[in-house]
């Protein structure tokens, strides 16, 4: 799945480019095989479909598997030209030597002169002197002693490339100028960069953003936390929300707001004002951001976003009715009054179930709650005053409800408790007198009987 740290690095690689009158570059890094699949990868590219960054509009997908060759070509290079040397160490041998498992490599091998051969991987000969410095967007000019980088492995025992070195080998092959990633990879920066300068090219200008934690200050972890993008596009948020949303994280647009268009978004993001602290995911203000623009929505746009989820043709989440049960035009009535309330598009359907199932489920905590003492008799005066009302509409409705509940000296919001929960199942939703209207006058008397039954009983 699509991790919303990746899809927010994306993003603002995407700006970047385009500003820029760069190229946007996706490859897909596919050498280990455990992590690989073809529909992971369509994965991605639907992913970024549904954000905005189309398929056709970048350069790729590329796979990194494809560059097998450029990759060992580096590895035959580094080691002829004296740049890597071939280790038999294991792990517990550093340790016996050094007497401490935090430490690094010591460089045993470095004046070994081994070939190549079983149990033998390839390592980087890190300079003794001098220092690196990285030319960061965000982090100014990061500097390293090249003493304190170890030898570091870039071939395996059996001849295959590590990540670290193919990644800098398809950076090269593609001409990329810009590496846009989280800080989590700023530590193998330094080693980077050696690798591009050992192999005579430019190293590219890096940028590394704050990573994305969690509401305990935890790194997302996708064991623990909730950030598969496609999830949320699943459960009903928007395209456009989210986008807004995942660009305020670690930066901020201009003046005191942030839901703006992505035009401005685009417009003025910069990469030098990226806060350095850890961004918090806060999928709360994530919902209320997906409100403000479901809110913003024409009605026959909402009405549009939510149709899939209520007519049955959502792959996701079936609705709890049959296909041939949906009335476009009983949706159509109540979808004012649902837009001004979900969160989520996905919540549209137990806020309009009532309408379009036969047999009603009740909530059990709305029913225990509003079910209490004088609940029987408020239905029964409800059901005589609703058989006798001569306009089905919303304010006789309440006219008459209130009225039942002025002769039982009980406020409207005491007496519609239980007739809400023996209409709609719950005790939170729509307005009740709209949706008695819409639901209709022979469904709803039939409801009310039901739940004095069941109050009986």
């Amino acid at each position: 799945m699509f991790h919303v740290g990746g899809a927010r690095t994306a993003l603002q690689n995407w700006i970047y480019a385009k500003q820029h009158d760069g190229v946007f570059v996706l490859r897909i890094e596919d050498t280990d095989a455990a992590r690989n699949r073809p529909e992971w990868t369509e994965g991605i590219i639907s992913a970024l479909d549904w954000i905005g960054i189309e398929r056709g509009t970048y350069e790729g997908p590329y796979y990194q598997s494809s560059y097998a060759q450029d990759h060992l070509a580096a590895v035959t290079r580094l080691y002829g030209e004296g740049k890597a040397y071939y280790c038999d160490c294991k792990r517990e041998d550093v340790i016996a030597r050094t007497g401490n498992q935090h430490t690094g490599y010591d460089g045993f091998c470095r004046d070994r002169a081994l070939g190549p051969g079983e149990g033998r991987a390839l390592r980087f000969r890190t300079p003794d002197e001098g220092e690196t410095v990285v030319e960061d967007l965000v982090r100014g000019k990061p500097t390293f002693e090249n003493k304190l980088i170890e030898d570091f492995v870039i071939a395996r025992s059996d001849g295959s490339p590590l990540f670290l070195l193919a990644n800098v080998v398809d950076d090269m092959t593609m001409g990329i100028t810009l590496v846009l990633r989280a800080e989590e990879h700023l530590p193998n920066t330094p080693k980077q960069q050696l690798l591009w300068e050992a192999l005579g090219h430019t190293p590219p200008t890096w940028a590394h953003v704050p990573v994305i934690v969690n509401e305990k200050r935890q790194k997302l972890s996708k064991r623990r936390d909730k950030v598969a993008l496609e999830s949320y596009r699943d459960e009903g948020y928007l395209a456009a929300a989210m986008k807004n949303y995942l660009m305020l994280l670690g930066w901020a647009p201009s003046g005191d707001r942030e839901i703006v268009p992505w035009e401005v978004i685009e417009d003025e993001f910069r990469l030098e004002e990226v806060n350095h602290a850890s961004a918090f995911f806060d999928i709360k203000k994530l919902r209320a951001f997906n409100g403000d623009y479901i809110r913003a929505l024409s009605v026959e746009e909402f009405i549009q976003l939510c149709t899939p989820w209520l007519s049955g043709t959502d792959t996701i989440a079936a609705p709890p009715w049959q296909p041939s049960d949906f009335d476009a035009d009983v949706f159509t009535a109540v979808a004012p009054l649902a837009q001004t309330r979900i969160a989520v598009l996905s919540e549209i359907v137990e806020y309009v179930d009532f309408l379009f199932l036969d047999d009603l489920t009740y909530d059990e905590a709305s029913w225990a709650k509003a079910m209490k003492e004088g609940a029987g008799e408020i239905l029964d005066a409800t059901l005589t005053a609703y058989e006798a009302l001569e306009e089905w509409a919303a304010e006789p409705l309440k006219g008459a409800l209130e009225a039942v509940g002025l002769a039982r000296e009980l406020k409207l919001g005491k007496t519609q408790a239980p007739v809400r929960v023996a209409v709609t199942g719950r005790s939170v939703g729509l307005p009740l007198f709209e949706s008695i209207e819409v639901l209709g006058r022979e469904r709803t008397l039939a409801r009310l009987r039901a739940a004095r039954a069941r109050l009986t009983a």
